[in-house]
């Protein structure tokens, strides 16, 4: 039996993060994702939209079909 798993070099929020501390954030994410952790990722509100930031993902939780991202902000490109 499979398992559909997406793996993304890019996290996009769609405006749904969760601010855990200062600079660290979570986002949950509808299906299984994998993203690679501790390396720098861009940071975006849509796919297709600008850059917001950089950040490193330091956490994945996959259960349920849902993955919970928890990454921490390294640099910030707009507040917008």
């Amino acid at each position: 039996m499979g398992m559909p798993v997406e793996f993304n070099t890019m996290i996009v929020t769609k405006g749904k993060e969760t601010r855990i501390e200062e600079n660290v954030f979570e986002l949950m994410k509808d299906g299984y994702r994998i993203y690679p952790l501790n390396i720098p990722l861009e940071v975006r509100k849509t796919k297709d939209g600008e850059k917001t930031g950089t950040a490193h993902v330091e956490k994945l939780e996959l259960t349920d079909n849902v993955t919970k991202v928890t990454y921490r902000l390294v640099s910030l490109h707009s507040t917008n």
